[in-house]
């Protein structure tokens, strides 16, 4: 992560990490609690998305409520998980029929149950939660934590449409089609559970690849390289930008040296042994204090 300084997002994690003692949250480290229940493996996760950072003011209410389904959705598809059903956290509005709509689209199209919930009315802007839960079904279940020196790094698809999407969306330009990415992305869920029993680690790409893959590297204790010439981009995506951007849900994942995935993905750097930088792009680490991706409570030009 970047500076964990007091007040960011990452210095708050910090604190809440010295909290997070069981087992099942592992270390605070990863996506998602795994809890073993039973015979069965149960993965949960939370997002929240605040108006104004998540969505623009006056965006359509239905694809706010598909937004809230699929990006926890995607926290499920990076640890290979079923998705179980979610519990919904959610501020009264002025459109809540219209989000209601599109909370029904989410979890028809995603084959997964409203489970229950809270409403509440509240004044200012507008935050939103989901608790989404998962059954594995893979064990072990993949985490951020697994990557060794060696591992070849890959990405499902390509980065920026989202970026674009939302630029095209705030400056009232572009089609529906052209904003699709950034207004209703999709988990992949299936290439989730096909990936899962084949990684060394898994995690999808929602804060940008560079902050993400530093967060990957971090957990497992190694140095990550990156060639940006490697990495798909959306067509007319700068790289730069897209590749701190996200909010594109792509999964990045790592395999064994000469293995190849079970689903269409581009191989996009290799793992390395522990250095004095986390992250190498193009074999050059970044500099102290340079915007690797979005994280709340730092400065950044655009929500993710």
């Amino acid at each position: 992560m970047c500076a964990d300084k007091a007040g960011s997002e990452a210095g708050f994690l910090a604190r809440l990490q010295r909290l997070a003692r069981h087992p099942a949250a592992r270390g605070f480290a990863d996506d998602c609690a795994v809890l073993a229940f039973g015979g069965e493996t149960l993965v949960v996760t939370h997002d929240m998305m605040a108006e104004g950072v998540h969505w623009l003011p006056g965006q359509d209410e239905a694809d706010i409520a598909w937004k809230l389904v699929a990006t926890n959705l995607s926290d499920l598809a990076a640890k290979g998980a079923e998705p179980v059903g979610v519990l919904l956290g959610y501020a009264l509005g002025s459109a809540d029929t219209r989000f209601l709509e599109g909370l029904e689209a989410a979890l028809v199209a995603f084959a997964t149950p409203l489970l229950g919930g809270d409403t509440i009315a509240a004044l200012g802007p507008r935050c939103l939660g989901l608790t989404a839960l998962g059954r594995a079904t893979h064990r072990p279940v993949p985490a951020r934590s697994g990557a060794r020196a060696g591992d070849g790094l890959w990405l499902t698809g390509a980065l920026g449409a989202a970026m674009l999407g939302y630029e095209a969306l705030r400056d009232g330009r572009g089609t529906p089609d052209e904003t699709l990415a950034f207004r209703r992305p999709r988990p992949l869920i299936a290439e989730g559970r096909l990936l899962a029993p084949h990684v060394t680690a898994m995690m999808d790409v929602s804060d940008g690849l560079l902050l993400d893959a530093t967060r990957l590297a971090r957990a497992s204790g190694v140095t990550i390289a990156i060639d940006s010439a490697a990495v798909p981009l959306a067509p007319l995506a700068p790289c730069a930008a897209a590749l701190r951007w996200g909010d594109d849900y792509q999964l990045l994942f790592t395999l064994p040296a000469g293995r190849q995935p079970p689903v269409a993905a581009f191989a996009i750097g290799r793992v390395l042994p522990q250095g004095e930088a986390p992250l190498l792009l193009d074999g050059v680490a970044p500099a102290a204090g340079e915007r690797l991706g979005y994280e709340h409570g730092a400065s950044a030009p655009d929500p993710c």
